[in-house]
Formats: structure tokens, sequence, C-alpha cells
């Protein structure tokens, strides 16, 4: 896990300034504590930041083949990088050390651009070839590992976190098209960023440049789509599966340094523990994070899974005064407005992993491949109670359940529209609004004037991944949340445990177990009202009954009872000040109503006051450069002197834990 960063010019006689392109290294030191290099050229300059995983001796970067004509800089992790070598090396090439990196660097020499399809793992690559005077970017095939690039009149910029880019003097301006979907999704989903002119380059692609082509985009891999003809039995594939996901997390315990987990107390991380704890030689070293409130604690089903197997387990249990007061700092770390309030507490226990590990594995990325969330059984009920209305009568039976709910209780006409009008053809958008942060129907009241937003669809990169896939609903559902959903997933883990200088992995996307599930047919994730049901049976034998039959929390945070309570004023000076509403973005009394019925506790709006609050601290701290520890306590200690600092007793650090059986807890 590494940071990168490059320079190059349109100008084949112009030179990369050292320092500018070591100032956006340098600004990625959090992702490599471990070492940095630059290597230039002309008008081309690579830069590295090193957190050493593999060969630590050796690994140093930018790193050149044996010939030195294609350089290159790489973040993540390639697991079959050894199972690559010996064919790399009958073919002539030769190593100088043990390293993913160099593999790269061969595959690209044999193979070119179709060297990326053969790499299993998570990546962000750069390669310039001198010879072509071409530089050749690439990222992993579900996007674990980000990949910024930005492009002037004079110039290309990439990089691995957009605050590297601005380093190098781009400046930054808001992109206030993305708000339609920011607001409804909680985060941006295809190329776009916050920032006018920054892009992503999308997962599974890869992006190249030369004075004589010009730039080249080309898509190398899709999400397989399900597989024709008739299944194996649940059962027989509930026994590959297993045998799927020890061979996926033997290849993420690949390590020279020390390795953990994160333990969540659910199933799919619970599984992993299981798993791993039979393959490495000594106790699992597993780590959690909880709240005071028993509603967002989760920390005895992971003490109950820690146990099972004998790990070492640490955990950590935030304040509500140290979530806030870390706030802006990881909205500076990530970039953006943060999307999930879970981001916050898992920083915290990479922070805690840190002192111990340097290598996490997480269970990421199971609810999507598996169908696990609630909306997907909503969504499978719905249309087997709706089909036969639209066999029936579709446009007028929509007319009719509208004007028959029309003046029913908000939550059954939600239930309505879920019901029956969801399956209409022409309206896959219910799908995602009903289940909206700020439904559009919101956002109508919401914005200070009619042209914010551009009158963008909030849906249209969701809806385009859906109409492009096949397959039953189900199907097209999973496949359009793991190309946006979960970019946004695995932006907070890479952000927020980079943040920390550790390196997270995800086994569970895992490319051979990507390839396989997502072909396996719906009714093998979704059994009746039992979601995830084979990985469910596939790792029965690895998860205590307790946590493999228990309701699924996610990870929640108490985020509406914070700003009821004592936490207000995080309210009233980033939602109601006069510095926000003085952005002219949002209409004043409808924010003002907002806040008045979530204080009054005539409405739940904690979700979206949340995603209020995140987008003025990132204005102050991002675009207007506000140092993060001062933003804070413009809420929080409003005086300066110390006089109005919230720090509620029963919120404090580390209360009310108990040691399990069998497991070794350290408290942070």
């Amino acid at each position: 896990m590494c940071g990168i960063a490059g320079i190059v010019s349109f100008d084949p006689d112009a030179r990369v300034d050292e320092a500018r392109l070591t100032k956006m290294r340098d600004v990625l030191a959090h992702r490599g504590p471990d070492g940095s290099g630059n290597w230039l050229e002309g008008p081309v300059g690579l830069a590295h930041r090193r957190l050493a995983i593999i060969d630590v001796a050796g690994g140093q970067q930018p790193m050149s083949n044996e010939d030195g004509r294609i350089w290159g800089v790489f973040n993540g992790e390639i697991y079959n990088h050894a199972e690559l070598r010996p064919g790399l090396e009958a073919r002539g090439h030769h190593y100088k050390t043990r390293t993913d990196t160099e593999t790269i660097l061969h595959l690209f020499e044999e193979y070119g651009d179709r060297a990326v399809e053969q790499l299993h793992g998570m990546f962000a690559v750069a390669l310039w070839d001198r010879a072509e005077r071409r530089l050749w970017l690439a990222r992993d095939r579900l996007g674990i590992k980000p990949l910024y690039y930005a492009c002037t009149d004079r110039e290309l910029l990439f990089a691995s976190e957009i605050k590297a880019i601005l380093a190098a003097g781009v400046k930054g301006v808001f992109n206030d098209t993305v708000l339609p979907e920011y607001l409804a999704t909680r985060f941006v989903s295809g190329e776009e960023t916050f920032f006018r002119g920054i892009r992503k380059l999308l997962p599974g692609h890869t992006l190249s440049w030369s004075a004589r082509e010009g730039f080249t985009r080309r898509r190398y891999w899709q999400i397989p789509e399900p597989a024709a003809g008739p299944a194996r039995s649940f059962d027989a594939e509930a026994r590959d599966l297993r045998d799927r996901l020890r061979g996926a997390v033997r290849r993420h315990l690949m390590s020279d340094v020390p390795l953990g987990l994160f333990l969540s107390g659910g199933i799919d991380s619970t599984a992993l523990a299981g798993i791993a704890a039979e393959m490495v030689g000594e106790p699992l070293q597993t780590f959690s994070v909880g709240f005071a409130e028993a509603e967002a604690n989760e920390l005895p089903y992971a003490r109950l899974a820690a146990g099972r197997i004998g790990a070492v387990h640490r955990e950590v249990v935030v304040s509500a005064a140290e979530y806030f007061a870390k706030l802006p700092e990881l909205i500076w770390q990530e970039d953006e407005p943060i999307a999930f309030t879970s981001s916050v507490p898992l920083y915290f226990v990479s922070r805690l992993a840190r002192d111990h590990v340097k290598v996490v594995l997480t269970g990421e990325g199971a609810d999507e491949l598996f169908l696990g969330y609630n909306r997907y059984r909503v969504a499978h009920w719905n249309a087997w109670l709706g089909r036969p209305y639209w066999a029936l009568a579709p446009k007028s039976v929509r007319g009719a359940v509208r004007r028959a709910v029309a003046g029913c209780p908000r939550r059954i006409r939600r239930y309505a529209e879920r019901t029956f009008l969801s399956l209409d053809p022409g309206e896959r958008a219910l799908f995602y609004e009903n289940f909206a942060v700020f439904p559009e129907r919101l956002q109508l009241g919401l914005f200070a004037r009619p042209d914010i937003g551009g009158g963008r669809d909030p849906y249209a990169t969701a809806l385009e991944c859906y109409q492009e896939a096949s397959g039953s609903d189900l199907d097209r559902m999973t496949r359009a949340d793991l190309q946006t959903y979960l970019h946004e997933l695995l932006m907070k883990q890479d952000q927020m445990s980079m943040a920390a200088s550790i390196e997270s992995r995800v086994p569970f996307l895992d490319d051979q177990i990507i390839e396989h599930v997502a072909a396996l047919p719906a009714r093998l994730k979704l059994r009746g009202w039992k979601t995830k049901a084979v990985l469910r049976e596939a790792v029965r034998d690895y998860v205590p009954a307790e946590i493999l039959n228990r309701k699924k929390m996610g990870f929640p945070v108490p985020i509406g009872r914070w700003l009821r309570g004592p936490f207000r004023p995080v309210l009233d000076e980033f939602v109601l000040g006069d510095r926000a509403l003085g952005r002219g973005l949002f209409d004043s009394d409808a924010v003002r109503g907002l806040a008045e019925d979530h204080r009054a506790g005539r409405a739940e709006h904690g979700d979206r006051l949340w995603l209020l609050i995140n987008l003025e601290i990132w204005h102050r701290v991002v675009l207007e450069g506000e140092a993060p520890g001062a933003v804070m306590s413009a809420a929080l200690d409003p005086a300066g002197d110390g006089s109005r600092v919230f720090v509620p007793r029963e919120l404090g650090l580390n209360s009310g834990a108990s040691d399990p059986p069998r497991a070794t807890v350290g408290r942070a």
C-alpha cells in the first residue's frame, strides 16, 4: 500500500519541476511513511511514498525494468505475482527484487496494455515507456485502490488522492453539479468528483497518453453476467464457495510484516477471522470499534467471535467528543465530504491497529456480492407482490395506488410505492428514490436556486449500470451497486486506513471470488427472507450461531441522537450558521425546518443533517484552507478559551467493556 503521483507535460521540451513533484508526493506521506522517491526525465516525473509490505529492504520506487526503458510507480498488492514470475523469467526477464512491482514492469514489457488482464489483486499503476514516450495508467477491477487525474492545457497530473493534485497548483473549484447525487446517495459515482476538472480513473479501466496517439481509454474488465443453464445444488455451491473463500483468504495473507483483522461482530468478518485463524502460525490479532450507546455497539459479538478462535483482541470505544473533534481532519484526508458516518470509527480502529500490525483484512464487499442488504429483500418481495398488478393494468393501477395513498402517513405511502410502483420499467429510479437520503421530492424545496445541481438526475449512473446488465432485477441491482455504492465503501476503507498508515485488504473482492459469485443466480443468495444464504451455509462452521442468526446492524452511529443532545452546537455552526447559509446553496427556511423537526423529535433527519454538516466542513477545510483543528472549535469552543468544550462523561472513552472468555482483550 502506497501513494503515487506524477506529472507529464504535453510539451516534449519542458522539464518537470522537482520541487512541485515532491510537494505532490509528500502530501501523501501518511500513505507511505517507510520511504519516498522521485524519478524525472524532461517532461515526465513520477513520485512514490512507500508503506513496505513485500520485500521490505528491496522494493523502493519508482522502479525500472532491466534496461531502464519502462519506469513505474504502483500502489496495492498483486496476489498472483509469484505465480507470474517463473513464466516471465523463462522468457528472459531478470529480477532484482522479490516485489510485485517488478512483475508488473516485466509483464508490461512482454504484453503491453494487455498485461493488466493477468494481474489479480488491488492496484493503481502508472508506467512511463521512454521509447514510446507514453504514459499508461491502470486501476484494479473493482476500484479497491484509488487513482485520480486532471488535465490542464499544458499537462496531465495523476495521484492516489486529490490533495496531491491540488498540491501541484491545480485550483480546487467546487463542482456543484454533483450535489443532487451526493444528497440522494451520499456519494458521487462515475468519473466526476467534487472538483471541476479532477476525475477518477474508473475501476476496470486503463488510460494512456502519448503525443502521437493522444488519450486512449480502455475498459479491460466487466462484472460477469449470470451463468446460463441449471446451477448446481445449494449444498454443492456452498461447499465450493467455502473452498474458494479459503483460497482467497490464503492469498490475502501474503505479507512480510505483521497482519491482523478488523472484527465487526457480523457474519462476514467473523467468517474471515475463522478461516484466517486456521492458516496463521500464532493467535490472530483482531481489532474492533464501538460506541458507548447500546444501540450502536456490536463489541460483545466481536468479543464472542474473537474468543471462538482464541484471538488476541483489542478494541476502542469512541466518544462523541472524539468523533466530532476528528471529523474535519478526516474530511481533509478523504478530500471530499465523507459519505458514511461509519468512516470516522473506521479511522479510530485503524489507528488502534497500526500500533500492532501493518496489514488488516476486512469483510467489505460481501453484502453487495451476496445480496446482504435489506433493500434487496424488499425489492424481491415487492416484485413478487406487485407482479399480478402489472399483469392486469400497470398504468391504471399505478395511478390508482398513488391516488389512494396520497393522504396516508409517509410510511404507508413509501411502502405502497415500493410494493406496487417500483416495477414499472420506466420507473426504475423509484427503487433508488425510496432509499435516498434526500429524495428528489425533498431536493426540490432544498436548493436556493433552480440552477444549482444543473438539473442532473441523481440516479443516472446507477440506472445506466442497471440497464447494461442482464438477468433478474436482483442481478441487475447487485451489479449496479458493485459499480456505484461499493466504490464509495472502498474509498472509505482505503482513505481511513491509509490515514492511519496501514494497509487494508478485502478477501471477499478477490478476483476469483468475484468472477464466480457474480455468475451465481440470485436465488442462491436470497432464499425467501434470508439474505446471503449461500454464504451463510458456506461459513456455518466458522461463525457462532449467535452471530450467524442475528439481525444485521451494519455499522450504526448514533449521529441523530448526538445532534439532539449536547452536540447541537455542531448543527448550529455547520448547518444553521451564517457561513453555511450564506453560501447560497440551500434555502434557509428549508434547512431550518429540517433542523427544528429533528431537534423536536418530530422526524429523524440525522443522516440528512450529517450530509449538510460534512459539506460545510469540506468547504472550510479543503476549499478555503482552514486548519482542521480550528474548524470544529468554532462549534465546540466558540470563545476559544475552553469554556464550552463538550465531552460528556457518559460518552467517554472505553466505557462498559468486559473481557470475553478465551480472548486476550486490550483497550486503547
